[in-house]
């Protein structure tokens, strides 16, 4: 493909005619209508119509708009990236979190890419897992942090690095404390409790162990944010759980009390990449510090 042709297709799709794309090229609007001939019909497709003495894209040729916008925009950040490298600028690190990861766990092990030596601007989102992934393999990510490796349905490519897990707790306020009867675990039965939504692996060990146990509290709410699900036990709506290394900090922000801790339940994080030899500073940072992070 010539990404000559490419780049003048894509200036006339974005100007929305021939002799705009013409005028911010500096070059005749013949040439560019032959450019884009050549390219079609390198590409044995039509990309644009015309409709009286306008031209209008194609499906196909918004699909190839699409894929133009990745391209230029990719290149646009690399000459970016290097320009900052060579003046020593900021270094921008794009990372994904997925939304089930607690955020406060997300925090801990994030804060070394701000902590480094080298000026970083980090960009973070939030959502499901799936979209991550997406956009990890179109480099609009360096680095997306899960609950759990690439999932085997996925057919996304890339590396997942186990960053490292930590025990999980139960919390509740003074208030359902005192109705209480017995030990932990025990003392959960018919007790309200809040949950995070089914389809993860927290869930599932919470489910298993309350099997094992024998513990049959009541299920009064289930979240897919965990710090929604932490505010509504903060106001004694049920009992919560919580990342263990989480503790001081669960009890300190949200009133509440742990009421016990199970060793045999552990949450797992993870770092995906698109590589598995991490090149980039920032990224090998934030793994390599990840696990005594998760272990504090």
């Amino acid at each position: 493909m010539n990404y000559k042709h490419l780049k003048y297709f894509w200036t006339v799709a974005k100007e929305g005619s021939i002799a705009r794309a013409s005028e911010r090229l500096h070059i005749t609007p013949q040439t560019i209508s032959g450019q884009l001939s050549l390219l079609e019909e390198s590409l044995s497709v039509e990309l644009f119509v015309k409709t009286g003495r306008n031209i209008e894209m194609t499906e196909t040729g918004r699909l190839v708009l699409d894929y133009a916008d990745e391209i230029f925009s990719l290149g646009s950040e690399l000459e970016q990236a290097l320009k900052n490298k060579s003046e020593g600028r900021t270094q921008q690190f794009r990372v994904g979190v997925a939304d089930v990861v607690p955020k406060s766990i997300a925090q801990r092990i994030l804060l070394p890419a701000l902590q480094m030596s080298a000026p970083v601007r980090m960009v973070c989102k939030e959502t499901g897992l799936d979209t991550l992934l997406a956009e990890l393999a179109v480099h609009r990510l360096d680095l997306v942090i899960a609950d759990r490796p690439i999932p085997p349905t996925v057919s996304t490519s890339g590396f997942s690095h186990k960053l490292g897990d930590c025990t999980v707790s139960f919390f509740a306020t003074t208030s359902l404390i005192n109705q209480f009867k017995g030990a932990f675990p025990g003392c959960l039965n018919g007790m309200p409790i809040l949950l995070p939504s089914m389809g993860n692996q927290l869930r599932a060990d919470l489910d298993q162990w309350m099997s094992e146990t024998r513990t049959h509290p009541k299920i009064v709410a289930e979240f897919d944010d965990s710090a929604l699900m932490k505010s509504f036990g903060q106001e004694g709506v049920g009992v919560f759980i919580a990342p263990t290394v989480l503790c001081n900090e669960v009890e300190e922000q949200y009133k509440v009390k742990k009421i016990g801790q199970v060793d045999d339940i552990k949450e797992a994080f993870y770092a995906i990449t698109v590589e598995r030899r991490i090149s980039n500073v920032i990224t090998s940072t934030v793994i390599s510090s990840a696990n005594n992070v998760l272990s504090k």
